[in-house]
């Protein structure tokens, strides 16, 4: 079935390193994307100095995007040296990236006065339109603390309708887990927040080695991997996780 997901990633401990390694993942998720011929749309970003990502927020709508993407939440570890390190020392830094399915407007009533809204200027590219008027939004959902900007769009109605479609997903998502949490100890560790704290994958450059520490299993084509070639280790997910 193809139903939109919400795919976050932020970076981590690491510095300049940790948003490289963002815009790292970004591009592995867009390239994969590519190869499904699924819909990619970067909805908002927090770029660095240095050309990397502090944070980005993307919706991709495909045949069973979901169902082979979810497991890529949580914690990804890059071991690398970065292009700013002078004496050639191995850096570890991190992202973490989150899956969510999108949430339609029928799952998930917000109300109007619970929301602030607020515009602003774009920062990012499409044209003197964009920059000179405030088409871009952010959303702050006041009884959650959830904050959504979208500034992708030419027009500020079509970005406040995305990044509706984004706070929805985030509150879907925040009940789903409190309901896990009720239900038992197990199935919280496997979908909760705990899960999404912990270290999932080691992408190690100079061994040229990504390891998916939840199966135990490691793939010596970590380039080919990052160029979206994702395939074998989704593959092996789901055969190890949904067992």
């Amino acid at each position: 079935m193809a139903k939109s997901i919400i795919l976050e990633i932020r970076a981590g401990a690491g510095g300049d390193e940790a948003s490289l390694f963002a815009a790292d993942l970004l591009r592995m998720y867009q390239k994969y994307a590519q190869n499904q011929n699924w819909v990619f749309l970067l909805l908002d970003t927090h770029p660095s100095p240095l050309g990397g990502y502090k944070s980005l927020t993307a919706e991709i709508k495909g045949e069973d995007a979901y169902d082979q993407l979810q497991h890529e939440s949580g914690v990804h570890r890059v071991q690398r040296i970065p292009k700013t390190e002078k004496n050639g020392r191995i850096h570890t830094s991190t992202a973490s990236v989150a899956v969510l399915p999108k949430v339609e407007t029928v799952e998930i009533q917000i109300n109007p006065s619970d929301l602030d809204f607020a515009t602003f200027r774009s920062s990012g590219p499409g044209g003197q339109n964009v920059n000179k008027v405030e088409t871009a939004v952010r959303l702050t959902h006041r009884p959650t603390g959830i904050i959504v900007e979208c500034q992708v769009e030419r027009s500020q109605i079509k970005n406040r309708e995305l990044a509706m479609g984004i706070l929805r997903t985030k509150i879907y998502d925040i009940q789903q887990q409190r309901q896990q949490q009720e239900i038992a100890q197990e199935r919280r560790d496997q979908i909760g927040s705990a899960m999404r704290a912990e270290k999932i994958r080691t992408y190690n450059y100079p061994q040229n080695r990504i390891t998916d520490h939840r199966i135990g299993k490691s793939w010596h084509n970590l380039e080919d991997i990052m160029e979206g070639n994702l395939r074998a280790v989704i593959k092996h997910l789901k055969r190890g996780l949904e067992k």
